[in-house]
């Protein structure tokens, strides 16, 4: 008796794969004022929406043609279908719903469905109907191991029909999922003016499915920077369409509409930033966004045994393409990187229950990629390999921890800051994961095998041109402690040119006969240099109220901190520089020297400031839209200050983290 049960329950235990085709819909409810609608589908198993079809607009007789594959594992849940009227920035109208029974369905066997939209409230009503075909099949994925624990479990208890027959939380959670979107909303451009001083207060709305995300309120501007970021999930198997408009906020009326746009998820490439220029529709302007597909749960991830550098044939390719000989050839193609998120240990606690919902964010300046999430571990393994075009070898690598919670946004659990320079290739390393200032160590350990292969010319020119910006960053707040570590690295510098005055003084006061006497030789072949100085000139603006000159004396302060930020980091470069902080712009700047030296040598100073002053005159006139810079000034952005020196320090982890201790104590 008890072996037949048991044959019975495994019977019902399979997981199964329902294989959707939603064709489309007939003679649907109008629910706009045009007398159409604007219809989508849902699909929800057990009270969770499963899949959600793209809107299609103004069509009571909609052509879908979607098809999706969904993971079940009890056939006794019926498979609700719902149809909405999607509706701007309001909420969208029920159009009706309906459901087919699971357990009717035969295996392997292909069915077309024609359901009747109903309301609930009043089932006598049919508002329409939708078309689409199953096809259910034993899902073959279900580990043999499982089935043979289940077996071992019946034979030792009789107890074995009490326990569950669900899936794990995990596994339900990663099947909802199919992926993660990246979003940093940038700017607009040219938006339309909808106020009476030709102005406009924009704020954007994004929706994907069920989710939506409202930006921050812009006033008085046509050309806003958000410069904002946030993530979606994707729950569709082939993408989705996220819809965008732009509205002005209006006080105690209704918000005006500037326009929308639509981003056709499909069409992007995984696994890789999208810089996307939105021309929007029914208005005018353009949106700036970047978009990234990533983190895709539902397919398998990226193996460590596949990635491009251990194939032979790949990374051959990979080397010829940056060596020396094509050092001439697409100047922004600098290098190549490949980052290995293999695991992290001893994470810090996020959840009430003691445990944590980890996921990894690898970020190259303005390039996000992100892991799948694995729930309820503190010591969560991803085995994840990403790819990075580098545009500059000065660039540092940031892999930040965070606690995935779905009401809320994620948790910080810890991060690190690697420069490219400092990769050692193909070493896994345990690096001790920092607090969000990158100044102390938090709770837990990252392992990361990172290789990046470059070529040393194109690195170099890349040194000498404007650095990339980052779009999203942290705004300057006032800060009292970071105010008086500015003055005190302000008063560093100071104190280091005074020593330099009272050393050069000596030389003249005959101090040191030798000293003195290799100045005044030197004295003789210098030349004596002009320097610009710029004249800044104070904006005074009257402010009435108490409020109002509260945050202009705060504006200040924090205009004085970041100015001493500004001067301090710029000595501290200028230090580090000479001081072999980085060797490779110390070489650059050496080598640098030495042809300048060269150069001087043979051609007169005049010419050079000739040719210098031509170019500089002429630069706009043969390309209007190069960006002006200061070479100088490039390079010495490139060379950490001292508290960046701080923040990319690597912290030494525990010993027992090591992989040859972890291999001792298994062995033992």
């Amino acid at each position: 008796m008890v072996n037949s049960n048991a044959e019975v329950s495994l019977a019902n235990l399979g997981m199964y794969l329902l294989d959707v085709t939603l064709k489309r819909g007939t003679n649907l409810a109008a629910r706009d004022r045009g007398g159409t609608s604007d219809p989508y589908v849902k699909f929800k198993i057990g009270g969770k929406e499963v899949f959600r079809s793209k809107t299609i607009h103004k069509n009571l007789y909609p052509v879908w043609e979607e098809k999706v594959s969904l993971l079940i594992d009890n056939l006794k849940e019926p498979l609700y279908v719902k149809v909405f009227d999607y509706d701007f920035g309001l909420q969208d109208d029920f159009m009706g719903s309906a459901f087919l029974d699971l357990a009717t369905l035969e295996l392997q066997s292909a069915k077309e469905v024609a359901l009747n939209l109903k309301d609930p409230q009043h089932p006598d009503h049919v508002l329409g109907t939708i078309y689409f075909s199953v096809f259910l099949s034993q899902k073959d994925s279900v580990s043999m191991e499982s089935t043979t624990i289940i077996k071992k479990n019946w034979k030792r208890s009789s107890k074995f029909q009490t326990q569950s027959l669900r899936i794990p939380e995990l596994h339900r959670k990663s099947h909802f999922w199919r992926g993660v979107v990246s979003i940093t909303l940038i700017e607009g451009q040219d938006l339309k003016a909808m106020d009476a001083n030709g102005l406009s207060d924009p704020y954007v709305k994004f929706r994907l499915g069920h989710q939506k995300y409202k930006s921050k309120t812009l006033p008085k501007t046509l050309n806003p920077q958000w410069r904002e970021q946030f993530t979606m999930h994707l729950y569709e198997e082939h993408g989705g369409v996220i819809d965008i408009t732009v509205w002005d906020k209006d006080a105690g009326k209704r918000d005006d509409f500037i326009g929308r746009c639509q981003v056709d998820l499909s069409a992007l490439s995984k696994e890789q930033t999208h810089k996307l220029k939105m021309n929007l529709e029914e208005g005018e302007g353009c949106l700036v966004l970047l978009v990234t597909l990533t983190a895709s749960s539902a397919i398998s991830v990226s193996d460590l045994s596949v990635s491009c550098l251990e194939d032979q044939k790949e990374r051959k390719e990979i080397l010829r393409r940056y060596s020396l000989m094509r050092s001439f050839s697409s100047f922004n193609d600098v290098g190549f990187l490949q980052v290995k998120v293999i695991r992290a240990e001893g994470l810090m606690a996020a959840d009430v229950t003691g445990k944590s919902d980890p996921f990894c964010v690898v970020e190259l300046n303005n390039d996000r990629l992100m892991t799948h999430t694995v729930y309820k571990k503190l010591n969560p393994e991803w085995k994840k390999v990403f790819t990075f075009n580098v545009n500059d070898m000065h660039s540092v690598l940031e892999v930040t921890v965070y606690d995935e919670d779905r009401d809320r946004s994620a948790d910080f659990l810890g991060k690190v800051a690697i420069p490219l320079l400092s990769i050692q290739n193909g070493e896994q390393k345990a690096y001790v994961l920092k607090n969000k200032q990158l100044t102390g160590p938090t709770k837990g350990v990252i392992y990361l095998e990172i290789d990046v292969i470059f070529n040393a010319v194109k690195a170099s020119l890349a040194t000498l041109m404007p650095k990339e910006q980052k779009y999203v960053e942290e705004e300057p707040r006032l800060s009292k402690q970071l105010l008086l570590r500015n003055f005190i690295r302000m008063k560093r510098c100071v104190m280091v040119l005074i020593n330099a005055a009272y050393y050069i003084n000596s030389c003249f006061d005959w101090d040191s006969p030798q000293r003195s006497l290799a100045a005044f030789l030197v004295m003789e072949d210098m030349l004596e240099d002009e320097e610009e100085e710029d004249d800044k000139d104070d904006k005074d603006s009257e402010k009435k109220g108490f409020m109002n000159k509260l945050y202009a004396i705060q504006e200040v302060c924090v205009s004085v901190q970041n100015v001493l930020e500004e001067v301090a980091s710029m000595g501290e470069r200028i230090k580090n520089t000479f001081n072999w902080t980085v060797p490779f712009l110390t070489w650059l700047a050496i080598i640098a020297l030495c042809v300048l030296t060269a150069v001087l040598y043979f051609i007169p100073l005049r010419y050079l400031v000739l040719l210098w002053g031509i170019n500089k005159f002429t630069k706009k006139i043969r390309s209007p839209y190069t960006i002006d810079n200061n070479e100088i000034f490039d390079f010495l952005t490139r060379v950490p200050s001292d508290v960046q020196l701080v923040q990319y320090h690597e912290l030494k982890p525990d010993p027992s983290h090591s992989p040859s201790k972890r291999k001792k104590n298994n062995l033992g």
